[in-house]
């Protein structure tokens, strides 16, 4: 038996991480206690994916288990012990605003949580794949430094600047605001480059932009294109949060990560950092998106401005996908925001209705 063990086995990355790998045939255990409905109230729950994970999936078994729980977490290992031959951790608290709010629990599920599954890999299983899921916000405020220019609909870059192509993983980590989210993120990507280069483990950071699709459990404080979708099939307001609505961000599908993971999982290197978005083939202005989700689902949304943009928040973010590219030749994205819009609006029509 061959098991891959994903933690926030129910949400996004996570799920789609269980059916690709039990498509595989691996034995998937998914870690999952529904944290999301904890901090975005009941309407995030990932209760409905998680029923569906049980019913689709027959080689799949779900865990309700915290992260944060050194016993239960060694105990998951020590039960499957070497034949763990992947772990892909997606299990984190998301969102900057909802950090601000509760920083001990923030840091205690992003780091903690992250360093008590390194121990438990350590200990049962040291040749395991070890995937994490970071977040580009590791660097902090600082693309907000690189000479951008305002056009009418979007914010972009100087093109004879070296991060005209998108932003690599040269630019510094360090003299900058975080977010308090960004800094529990950075500890926990730290921490999974130091047990690959430490004690010589297969791990990597993939350093996201916005990881979206159709299974998105899409909330105010978390989901950017999921919930302006949302938002716009259910005729909830919605809010855009600084920089004249022109902030930009790379876009990338589920299914377009996993395949990602799946590469570097079949060929595996100590300690690596990517950068992982959907880069130039796949971003957009807030205006932009919110042109598309109306012409996609036919309706107006119904949006305000607020001057105040959020801590540490980007103006402009498109990675440079090509480390990712260069080691991992054969992969490539294969869906750009309309697409990524267009499946997320017909995949959810039945759970996104007008209130």
């Amino acid at each position: 038996m061959t098991v891959a063990i994903v933690t926030g086995a129910a949400g996004l990355i996570g799920s789609e991480a269980v059916r690709h790998f039990a498509a595989r045939g691996l034995d998937v255990v998914g870690i999952d206690n529904d944290m999301r409905s904890v901090f975005f109230g009941p309407e995030a729950s990932t209760a409905w994916m998680r029923d569906r994970l049980v019913a689709d999936v027959g080689n799949y078994t779900h865990l309700d288990v915290d992260i944060r729980d050194r016993e239960a977490i060694d105990a998951v290992f020590a039960r499957y012990g070497a034949e763990v031959s992947l772990i892909v951790h997606t299990a984190a608290q998301p969102s900057h605003d909802w950090a601000a709010r509760e920083p001990l629990t923030d840091f205690s599920v992003n780091a903690t949580g992250t360093l008590v599954l390194l121990e438990a890999v350590r200990a049962h299983c040291p040749d395991a794949v070890f995937i994490f899921t970071s977040t580009n916000k590791v660097y902090g405020d600082t693309p907000n430094r690189l000479p951008l220019q305002e056009l009418e609909r979007r914010w972009e870059i100087d093109p004879e600047h070296a991060y005209a192509a998108g932003i690599d993983e040269s630019m510094s980590i360090d003299a900058s605001t975080h977010s308090v989210f960004g800094a529990s993120k950075v500890a926990a990507d730290l921490m999974v480059q130091e047990y690959g280069r430490y004690f010589g483990m297969k791990t990597a950071c993939f350093r996201g932009g916005c990881l979206t699709g159709p299974n998105h459990s899409g909330a105010q404080l978390h989901g950017f294109l999921a919930y302006l979708m949302r938002c716009a099939m259910t005729g909830t307001p919605y809010t855009v949060f600084g920089y004249q609505g022109k902030q930009v961000r790379d876009n990338i599908h589920s299914a377009d990560l996993i395949a990602c993971f799946d590469a570097f999982y079949e060929a595996p290197r100590s300690a690596e950092v990517y950068n992982i978005g959907g880069g130039r083939q796949s971003n957009c202005s807030m205006l932009e998106a919110i042109d598309l989700v109306q012409e996609i689902s036919g309706n107006e949304l119904k949006w305000t401005y607020s001057e105040s943009n959020r801590v540490g928040d980007h103006i402009w973010w498109i990675g440079d996908l090509s480390r990712f590219k260069d080691h991992y030749p054969t992969w490539d994205i294969t869906r750009d925001v309309r697409a990524i819009l267009t499946e997320m609006h017909g995949a959810n029509r039945d759970r996104w209705r007008p209130a």
